[in-house]
């Protein structure tokens, strides 16, 4: 019997994927209450957080809850970028990479929790890498729906807190297994416990969600998603709410100095 070629073994592999995706969509029990916004490509390129521009009712310009935790140490990344360095891999880039197959991924599960079709012109954007990886992650959450029964009320929501003066995007708010729960999507390797600034953004996301009339009733929780095949997911309860909320409000005063500090507006 013939050897299949390299070529025949990644058009089996991309089946084989495809068709795995397929089978666990089947197995989802999503269900959708009320009527929800299309999410357009459009709108979702212009709702990236690092790129989002949030503004009060009276026009002022205020930070994203991202840039806002951005001031606390990350030596996690220190360490991983550093060992990318020492082994000749240009960090820049490869962060890139990776942030690009995380916003494909946002998309597509916004889309997913939507029932709404992707917009293939903007999948296009991204390369090959971007899809493997975005397809790995998708799996991933694919697998994390089947497993509960999600009623969703609104994804990628775009909010602003007139009292503490910024804003911030919440991937989605959902009835989890019967509770409603603000739940933030990352498209990462790990958690690195209580201390991850990204429980102080997802305090941020719940702050917002408060102070805008959704009555969260369950603690929020971060659905992590791996890029790879080996990573798979965890959804994780915030630990130590009170705290994680005191210490994004903390980063926030933190904010403000620095950039009067630098003699720049906020």
């Amino acid at each position: 019997m013939k050897e299949p070629t390299q070529q025949e073994w990644f058009r089996y592999e991309k089946g084989e994927a495809r068709r795995m995706k397929t089978a666990m969509k089947r197995q989802t029990k999503t269900e959708f209450h009320g009527t929800l916004p299309a999410r357009k490509a459009d709108a979702f390129r212009k709702s990236d957080k690092g790129h989002q521009i949030y503004r009060l009712q009276d026009g002022t310009r205020v930070p994203g809850a991202t840039t806002i935790t951005g001031v606390l140490n990350k030596p996690a990344l220190v360490k991983w970028a550093n060992n990318l360095g020492l082994n000749g891999i240009d960090s820049s880039r490869y962060v890139d990479s990776l942030a690009n197959a995380g916003t494909l991924a946002h998309y597509l599960a916004a889309c997913e929790l939507l029932k709404e079709e992707p917009d293939q012109s903007y999948q296009d954007e991204f390369s090959k890498v971007d899809h493997d990886r975005a397809a790995n992650a998708m799996l991933s959450f694919y697998n994390w729906q089947k497993q509960h029964t999600v009623e969703v009320v609104a994804s990628e929501l775009q909010l602003v807190s007139e009292q503490f003066r910024f804003g911030g995007t919440c991937d989605f708010i959902a009835t989890v297994d019967g509770q409603l729960t603000l739940v933030d999507l990352k498209t990462c390797k790990a958690l690195y416990g209580p201390t991850d600034e990204k429980w102080s953004q997802v305090a941020g996301y719940a702050i917002l969600a408060l102070e805008n009339g959704h009555k969260i009733t369950a603690t929020p929780r971060i659905l992590r998603i791996g890029r790879e095949e080996t990573e798979g997911f965890d959804y994780t309860e915030m630990p130590e709410p009170a705290l994680q909320r005191e210490r994004f409000l903390k980063c926030l005063e933190l904010y403000r100095i620095q950039k009067r500090l630098e003699g720049r507006p906020e």
